[in-house]
Order: structure tokens, then sequence, then C-alpha cells
């Protein structure tokens, strides 16, 4: 339940329109729902701002709607990551504003369409083979209530194309750059800019990148100092820091 929500319930009961009863059979899900296989976090949302995302690999689709239908009740927006579409189809059957996103491989369901961002997060990515993981960024971030620019295939090995959106760069709040091979690309953007980026090693390379780890080391020796990381692949965490860094006060 979002504190705004809260908030107006405890006035309601306040200036009598709710009586005490029904306010605490409102509340009575908090802090968390025990569905019997997964206990639902409803608490979530007051502490950190957004509910719970569903991690949806290797769970049962029928699993995963069950927790999406539980999550409707906070009238929050819903991220499901890493599933595919038998699980979107389950989604789509507890609602119908479920939305896939085929190259994120997530879903979303937007109830709340309000902008929590005060500027714009760019998600920028090496190569093309990189794109699921900074879609999963994007999706992420665009759910969470961001602006989201994006820049695709501008890695260094043509780095005249990161070039030509230096401007959009410059302009972003946030940005998450997502690179494999040897993972030079956030280096490279962090000594343009002067705002938080984000580096996400992805598992994309030849034998000696040894999925992601050449990659993730590189980014954590950068030597700009703007540039934190995240894990190998994990675009939803880039996404939900940048929204957080980019959160209105």
């Amino acid at each position: 339940m979002q504190r705004k929500a809260i908030l107006k319930l405890l006035e309601e009961v306040q200036k009598g329109v709710v009586s005490p009863e029904a306010g605490l059979k409102r509340l009575d899900k908090l802090p968390y729902e025990d569905l019997g296989f997964a206990r639902v976090d409803h608490h979530r949302t007051l502490r950190q701002g957004f509910p719970e995302v569903i991690f949806g690999l290797k769970k049962k689709p029928l699993h995963v709607a069950a927790i999406v239908r539980s999550l409707l009740s906070q009238r929050s927006n819903i991220l499901v990551t890493r599933c595919s579409r038998s699980v979107y189809a389950a989604i789509r059957g507890v609602t119908r504003k479920a939305k896939y996103h085929d190259a994120a491989q997530a879903v979303s369901v937007t109830q709340d369409t309000a902008m929590y961002g005060d500027g714009v997060i760019h998600v920028v990515c090496a190569g093309t083979s990189d794109i699921p993981i900074a879609e999963e960024a994007a999706v992420t971030a665009r759910v969470m209530g961001n602006e989201v620019e994006t820049t695709f295939d501008a890695g260094v090995a043509g780095i005249h194309r990161l070039l030509s959106a230096r401007d959009a760069l410059t302009r972003a709040r946030v940005i998450i750059v997502v690179a494999g091979m040897e993972g030079a690309l956030p280096s490279v953007v962090g000594g343009m800019v002067s705002v938080p980026v984000i580096a996400v090693p992805t598992s994309v390379g030849y034998g000696s990148s040894f999925g992601g780890l050449t990659a993730l080391l590189a980014m954590l020796n950068s030597c700009a100092s703007n540039v934190t990381v995240v894990n190998i692949d994990n675009g939803f965490g880039a996404g939900f820091v940048a929204s957080l860094i980019n959160r209105k006060r």
C-alpha cells in the first residue's frame, strides 16, 4: 500500500468517514499476505516507494499470476522480470492491463501513470547483443515512473556513434551503460558527464570474457569516478537504483 493511500485512510478514519473496524480491515494484509507458496510483501511500497518486483525465472505461471493478483490491490504498477510468454498468458488471465516486453522478457501492469522521476534516465548499450539487458533496465525505470531515453549499439569500436548522442547524455540525470566483451563503454561515458553512471556488465562475449566476468572486473576498475557497477546481466537492478537516484524529493 502506498504511503499516500495509508495517510488518506487514516484521515478518513479521523473524520469519521470510515469506521475504525473498516479501516483495520483494509490494512489487514499489511505487512504481508501468505499465499501458501509465497508471502507477498505488501509493506514494501511503504518502505521503499515501489511494490515487490516478481522474479519470474523458474516460477510456475499460475504462482506468478497469483502473486500479481495479490499485488493488484495496492493500486501501484507491477513488474515481473525474466518471464516467458506462458507466464504472461497466466497474468493476462488475472488482468488485461498486463503488457509483455519481448526484448526484456518482462511483464508490466500499469495502474499508476504518475511521474516520480525528476529528470531523464538515459540507457546506453554497447552492441545489439546487449539490448535485452538494456531493455530490462529501461522497462524497470519506466514502470517506476521515469522518463527514459535510449541509445543502442554505440560501443567503443565505433565511438562516433556514442558521440552523436553527447547532447542527450549531458541532459540526463542518471545514465545506465550496458556492455559485454571488454566492458570499456562505462568508463568512456563516465568521462563525458557529471552525473552518476550505473554500469551493467553482460555475459556477451567470446571465451575469455568468462560469461561477463571480464566486463565486470573492467567496470569495477574504471578510472571514471562517477561509475558504479551492478551484477552481471542485472538490468533490473540498474533500472531500480537509477529510479531511486532520479526520484523527486
